[in-house]
């Protein structure tokens, strides 16, 4: 063990977690502008770690997949719709908690809702790997916001119900994403963009309320369960 190893093993965890971030954060910046350069699929791993000046092995400890450099909000996409469940306020849906989110997030232009830029949009439209990666995590997204469903309604994840609602809420979000791709694409600015998908996620979420307004309620605090409150889609 060198005296380089030795300090390190022995720094403080937060000064190592800061490290180790700063690192990760290194890498991820230097492979962002390979693949805006020159393409994702043209761009290698070994091209990523020179530019970024690493070890290629160092490269894949921090990313297990290539994909993972370019999509890196993933957690934070894939968990989205499930934590607006899971945080919803006693006495609101799961529909008016979603449709709410998303107007905020359209509002402030967040890049996990899809506002990447033009570059950005570009790499990932011309990538045949990762549009394929992102169809998978649209899938998990619905996928955990079915979890988090199922637990506030106390139904089984595969539940008919359950799964039919979260398609239903997550098909609007990828819709949604989707817009706000193809009109980057088109050379929207961003504050036209945004204009125009809150609009489209007001009607759209609106085609949801009637089989979704008294789904997945949250009770107040303290208050026992109204066994009359609807827990299965009207349709």
């Amino acid at each position: 063990m060198t005296t380089e190893t030795t300090a390190a093993a022995n720094a403080p965890l937060g000064l190592r977690e800061s490290k180790k971030q700063e690192t990760r954060q290194l890498i991820s910046d230097a492979a962002t502008r390979l693949f805006l350069d020159q393409g994702f699929e043209q761009t290698t791993i070994a091209e990523i770690a020179a530019a970024a000046r690493v070890a290629k092995k160092t490269v894949t400890n921090y990313f297990a997949h290539k994909e993972d450099l370019a999509l890196d909000h993933q957690d934070a996409f894939t968990g989205s719709l499930a934590a607006t469940v899971t945080g919803r306020a006693p006495g609101e849906s799961a529909l008016t908690a979603l449709r709410d989110a998303f107007a905020d997030a359209a509002g402030a232009e967040d890049p996990v809702a899809g506002f990447s830029g033009p570059e950005f949009a570009r790499m990932v439209a011309d990538s045949p790997t990762l549009t394929a990666r992102l169809r998978d995590l649209h899938d998990l997204r619905e996928t955990r916001l079915a979890e988090a469903l199922a637990e506030a309604t106390g139904a089984a994840s595969d539940d008919i119900t359950v799964r039919t609602a979260a398609a239903l809420l997550g098909s609007v979000h990828r819709m949604l994403f989707d817009r706000i791709q193809e009109l980057t694409l088109a050379g929207w600015t961003d504050a036209r963009i945004s204009d125009d998908v809150t609009a489209a996620g007001a009607y759209a979420f609106g085609l949801l309320e009637a089989p979704l307004a008294g789904y997945a309620v949250r009770d107040a605090p303290d208050a026992p369960a109204d066994p009359a409150a609807p827990h299965e889609l009207v349709l």
